[in-house]
């Protein structure tokens, strides 16, 4: 299991920063909550819906071709915002990801949106 206080930086298989994971909670890069992780590796966003897997690179990963049948689980009480460094290390080199994932920062952040954007969604209408 993964040690809760630390901040992992987690990239895109492209390199850039895409947010942060303080064990089990996913965080945008300016520190906003958009998610959390199991202790499966699965991640789910602050809705409650399966978003994919993370890995040990680390990045998010998920099937091309989406179930609609995934599970959703109860989002956990929302954390406190965490203020993100400064500074993150350079992203390792990353594996190429087969032809039937995706990477979710990279081709679908929009499936972790921050908490609280339903509401500016509706005011934007």
């Amino acid at each position: 299991m993964l040690e809760s206080s630390r901040l992992i930086p987690i990239y895109t298989s492209r390199g850039d920063l895409g947010g942060f994971l303080q064990y089990p909670n996913l965080f945008s890069p300016e520190g906003e909550w958009i998610g959390w992780v199991t202790q499966d590796q699965e991640v789910f966003s602050v809705r409650g819906s399966y978003v994919g897997r993370i890995t040990k690179e680390p990045r998010i990963l998920r099937e091309r071709e989406f179930r609609s049948d995934q599970r959703r689980l109860t989002p956990p009480e929302a954390p406190v915002s965490i203020r993100p460094p400064a500074r993150v290390p350079l992203a390792p080199l990353m594996a190429e990801i087969a032809q039937n994932m995706i990477d979710v920062l990279d081709e679908a952040p929009d499936l972790l949106p921050p908490m609280g954007f339903d509401l500016l969604q509706d005011d934007m209408d």
